[in-house]
């Protein structure tokens, strides 16, 4: 992304614009604090930035905000129409957190907004509008998008924040993610997660004999992009620390093979050449090594591999099952599935393999843990008797929670800020299939993910502007 300009450092017409917390209204101010406490104590823990605020919920609803996007600027009648559909996007991603109530345009009393002027504060206040946002894009000759846009408290009459930056016309939703994402953060707190790619398993033909490609899209579903074209099956794509390296399992030498992705140049190669079946690949936090599965014999172990120099390094060596390790962000711990006890358990060990302690002790069998981004929680596919669930956990085992369950529900990821997780329900009879689903930490806010077709392990990348 080229640079990027504050606006709220651009003084207008009769106004002080500052960018402090402490300019939000006390209406709108409480109505987040109330929100993100809310979500807090919906997940049972505490966060010391809102710590002070003290909630009684008694039922798991969260109270989305109403917040207005006006109708964008452009330069010229083309301009005005491409600007319609960038607010479209920020709309749509707003919605789709559940912490936010789009106004419906036609209830627009103000219909000229501008990023030049003030905001008419009076005329959202009536139509109940506790934030406005207002834009301006244009294309220029060089096809790059120049964007602008400012967000308002409508009830203190402050900007809360405003920039002007720049992106190349080939992805232009991206304009939309980037406003959503800062509008996010800003009235939240929390970094957004809109500006995010996510890999995952195109599914197409019957189910006997099912066409498995490789592809990535935007997280809403935008943007779609094949990279391979099914001739050979293809499985577990995951991201490493950059949203333009990703690491997947392929059978297209005959066996199972970890390959690594440059989405960038194309460029593909084999990460390591092991005589057996190699499953599960993850990147290391800092993206210079491999965790993987490694099948010997009836058992399987847990391995790294350094991607520089191609070293290997057992972690485990037991007779059972060992696989789907994911470093802690740190890359301090590894959380990973072993039916070392008897049956599909988590445990957690030290990143050289030592100490490993089993973290899961409710009934039913758990598999495909995930840490978390923020490192405070470790989602997991938990299996009961005619049930699949979707839980989270804290890294010691207690907080247990069930956010969602289904026929058959798999393979949680997590958004780069960790406060949603994306997985796949497999519809059953023989015409079904998996489709991808997001659901955020409160478990209320349950959306399906679009995608061409069938769609299976879901992989959320960091955020492409990092």
């Amino acid at each position: 992304m080229a640079h990027r300009t504050r606006l709220w450092e651009t003084p207008l017409q009769n106004s002080v614009l500052q960018c402090n917390l402490e300019l939000f209204s006390s209406n709108l101010k409480k109505a987040f604090m109330a929100l993100i406490t809310s979500f807090v104590c919906l997940l049972g823990f505490s966060s010391p930035s809102y710590a002070q605020v003290e909630i009684d919920i008694t039922e798991g609803n969260v109270q989305a905000i109403p917040i207005a996007i006006s109708v964008f600027e452009g330069k010229t009648f083309e301009d005005q129409r491409f600007a319609q559909e960038v607010v479209q996007v920020i709309q749509a991603d707003l919605a789709g957190s559940g912490l936010f109530e789009p106004l419906d345009p036609l209830s627009f009393i103000q219909k000229d907004a501008s990023v030049l002027s003030v905001p008419k504060f009076s005329d959202w206040r009536v139509i109940k509008a506790q934030a406005v946002v207002v834009g301006k894009v244009e294309r220029l000759p060089d096809r790059r998008i120049k964007a602008q846009y400012r967000l308002w408290d409508v009830f203190s009459g402050k900007q809360l924040s405003g920039e002007q930056f720049f992106i190349e016309n080939e992805n232009w939703r991206r304009v939309g993610h980037v406003i959503a994402d800062t509008i996010y953060k800003r009235l939240t707190g929390e970094t957004g997660y809109f500006d995010t790619r996510v890999a995952f398993i195109d599914e197409t033909g019957g189910k006997k004999r099912r066409i498995k490609r490789l592809a990535v899209m935007d997280q809403d579903g935008h943007n779609l992009r094949y990279l391979t074209q099914g001739q050979h099956l293809v499985l577990t794509p995951r991201f490493g620390p950059r949203a333009d390296e990703l690491t997947f399992m392929s059978y297209e030498s005959g066996v199972p093979r970890v390959y690594l992705l440059n989405l960038k140049t194309g460029l593909k190669r084999v990460v390591g050449d092991f005589p057996n079946m190699t499953f599960a690949p993850r990147f290391s936090p800092n993206g210079q090594k491999i965790i993987m599965s490694l099948q010997q014999g009836g058992n399987a172990n847990i391995f790294t591999l350094d991607i520089g120099s191609k070293q290997t390094v057992r972690l485990t060596n037991s007779a059972s099952i060992d696989t789907a390790p994911s470093y802690s962000p740190d890359g301090k711990k590894i959380v990973f599935e072993s039916d070392r006890g008897g049956s599909k358990q988590l445990y957690v060990m030290n990143s050289d393999g030592s100490g490993a302690k089993r973290i899961s002790f409710g009934d039913g069998r758990y598999s495909t843990p995930v840490w978390s981004p923020r490192g405070d929680l470790i989602a997991f596919t938990k299996q009961v008797p005619g049930r699949f669930l979707i839980g989270v956990m804290k890294p010691d085992g207690s907080g247990e929670r069930i956010l969602t369950e289904g026929y058959h529900n798999e393979g949680p990821t997590w958004a780069p800020n960790g406060r949603v997780l994306m997985f796949f329900r497999e519809s059953p009879g023989a015409k079904g299939g998996a489709r991808i689903y997001s659901v955020d930490l409160t478990g209320y806010n349950e959306r399906r993910v679009r995608t061409p077709s069938w769609g299976s392990d879901p992989a959320w990348s960091p955020r492409v502007n990092k």
